[in-house]
């Protein structure tokens, strides 16, 4: 046969011999020279038809993994992990990570389940959907007061919740809320921002309406009249702008409250995948970089994932702040997220404040880069 002859030259580009090149073929006659003495023509004939497709597959899945080297095996050896994810710019480490290939170049095979909120995703991991959560600090503080195990291992991303009020309702301060009708998402970032800018305005949640909506229902509503403001997070505020321009106008509660946006997992699942977890964060810190190297294209990127126009998601690119870290800034916004839970009674029965130094778990991110780990506990 001539095919192994002409297989040489890759052969040699790859450092392999004729010989190991041949083997697949030598393989497929040693099988038609092992019939028995005496076997008809046609036997033959049927045999080594059936035979030759066999070593022309075997050749060639030879001469792949002499093209493409060590990665022939290594997809094989890839660690399994499933994600559950909030579709948004707040997951944007995440989503490069998996757009880019990141993922699969720190050893990882990531299967992707995107959700609107993080604490469906939060909700997904507990219930053993999935094995890591992007979710915010709202989740996580009613999870840790609820006596989940769980393990908050780094931060990712954090962002101002922002104000959009209906420019007829006349709202030019925060002062001026008072009897007017505020869209907001229970459960959230978005109700403990809207408790903290009241209060920061001299008013309590009495003084105003509050609406319970999902973010995607306030826009639609700010619209028909039916509520005068909205507290919640970008895209949502940004597109609420977009859509109905001079109706509305967006209130100056800059430094309120940011969101922070995390990853978490189950205890007993870093106990027993640390490595996943390391590599996981490490992918996310290497898509940090690339995004801070390329840009333009991140945007491009991310943009594309979550369904939103480039040129929308481009002038509040820089209100997503994207860093890989444990520092005593998460700490204080999971405690403030907590204190407005125990103020508010918006917590399980008995529920004290967690104690964050059992919740957040530093170990993986510290053998990874021990430099992003500034807790002031550790």
């Amino acid at each position: 046969m001539s095919m192994p002859a002409r297989a040489d030259p890759q052969a040699i580009a790859q450092g392999r011999t004729r010989e190991a090149v041949a083997e697949p073929f030598r393989a497929a006659s040693a099988i038609t020279s092992g019939l028995p003495p005496g076997a008809a023509r046609g036997e033959i004939v049927m045999h080594w038809n059936t035979v030759r497709p066999i070593a022309a597959i075997a050749g060639y899945a030879a001469l792949c993994c002499l093209a493409i080297g060590p990665g022939c095996a290594s997809a094989a050896e890839l660690l399994k992990a499933r994600l559950a994810q909030n579709l948004g710019p707040i997951s944007g480490l995440a989503i490069v990570a998996k757009s880019k290939g990141i993922f699969e170049k720190n050893g990882l095979d990531i299967t992707v389940s995107n959700f609107t909120s993080g604490k469906q995703c939060l909700d997904t991991v507990i219930g053993g959907g999935a094995d890591i959560a992007t979710t915010a600090e709202a989740p996580v503080t009613a999870s840790a007061m609820a006596n989940q195990p769980i393990a908050f291992v780094a931060g990712m991303e954090y962002s101002d919740l922002k104000t959009v009020v209906a420019a007829k309702a006349g709202i030019k301060t925060k002062a001026d809320l008072r009897g007017k009708r505020i869209g907001f998402t229970a459960g959230t970032g978005s109700e403990v921002y809207t408790a903290t800018l009241l209060k920061s305005a001299g008013l309590t949640p009495k003084d105003v309406t509050l609406v319970n909506l999902r973010p995607q229902e306030m826009l639609p509503a700010l619209a028909a009249g039916s509520i005068d403001a909205i507290d919640t997070w970008e895209p949502h505020i940004a597109n609420a702008k977009k859509a109905l321009g001079e109706a509305v106008a967006e209130l100056d509660t800059t430094g309120t409250y940011s969101e922070t946006f995390n990853i978490v997992v189950m205890r007993t699942y870093l106990d027993a995948n640390p490595a996943v977890v390391e590599k996981f964060i490490a992918a996310l810190i290497d898509a940090e970089v690339w995004m801070k190297a390329h840009q333009d294209e991140a945007i491009t990127v991310v943009a594309d994932a979550v369904g939103m126009k480039r040129d929308d998601l481009a002038p509040i690119w820089a209100d997503y702040v994207y860093r890989v870290r444990l520092d005593d800034r998460l700490i204080e916004i999971l405690k403030t997220h907590s204190a407005w839970r125990l103020e508010s009674g918006n917590h399980p029965p008995g529920a004290a404040m967690p104690d964050f130094s059992k919740v957040v778990v530093a170990e993986p991110l510290k053998k990874v880069d021990p430099a992003r780990v500034t807790l002031s506990w550790k």
